[in-house]
C-alpha cells in the first residue's frame, strides 16, 4: 500500500493528514442532527431530493442524446 508521504513527501503528507483529521472531527460532531423537523419539512425535503434526482437523470439523458 502506498502511503501519503511516499506519494507527496513528508511535509505535504503531514498537512493532508492534518486536514483529514480536522474533517473527520467535524463530521463526528455533526453526524447526528440536533434539531427536530416537522413532518411538513420532512416531506418538503423528500420532494426536493426527488426533484434533484430527476434533474440529474434529465441532465444525463440530455448528455447521452447529444453524444449519439
Amino acid at each position: 500500500m502506498v502511503s501519503i508521504e511516499g506519494v507527496f513527501g513528508e511535509r505535504i503528507g503531514s498537512v493532508i493528514r492534518g486536514w483529514t483529521a480536522t474533517i473527520t472531527g467535524i463530521n463526528r460532531k455533526y453526524a447526528v442532527p440536533r434539531i427536530r423537523m416537522s413532518p411538513a419539512v420532512k416531506i418538503a425535503l423528500l420532494f426536493l431530493r426527488i426533484y434533484l434526482v430527476l434533474l440529474v437523470v434529465l441532465l444525463g439523458y440530455k448528455f447521452w442524446t447529444l453524444l449519439q
